[in-house]
């Protein structure tokens, strides 16, 4: 299944004028990178993809917010929030900005 193309577009409309941002099919969905590193993805079931501060991720999930797991195993300073929990600007806003400060404090990729 396809990325939500309008939740892609709200995402890129939050973004826009951001410096270093390029998107990038990844985790099977549509990711939006700075300098590289990712920052928010465009989940293919919905909802985001957000990249945090591993220290942080604990004291952000919740009903809405739980930690990536890939292969059995759970990746910190990645979480997938809800498709509900992004409907309004504000709630998407605070999450994008949020992937977009921690992936700005790491080093670029070439």
């Amino acid at each position: 299944m396809a990325y939500d193309p309008g939740l892609a577009d709200r995402i890129r409309d939050l973004l826009s004028g951001a410096e270093g941002i390029t998107e990038k099919r990844m985790f099977g969905g549509l990711a939006f990178l700075v300098h590289g590193n990712m920052a928010v993805a465009a989940r293919s079931r919905g909802g985001l993809l957000v990249r945090v501060d591993p220290a942080e991720g604990e004291s952000l999930l919740g009903e809405d917010v739980r930690p990536m797991v890939m292969r059995g195993r759970e990746m910190p300073g990645w979480l997938e929030v809800d498709a509900g929990a992004v409907r309004d600007r504000r709630r998407l806003e605070r999450w994008v900005t949020r992937g977009l400060s921690y992936a700005r404090g790491l080093p670029a990729k070439a």
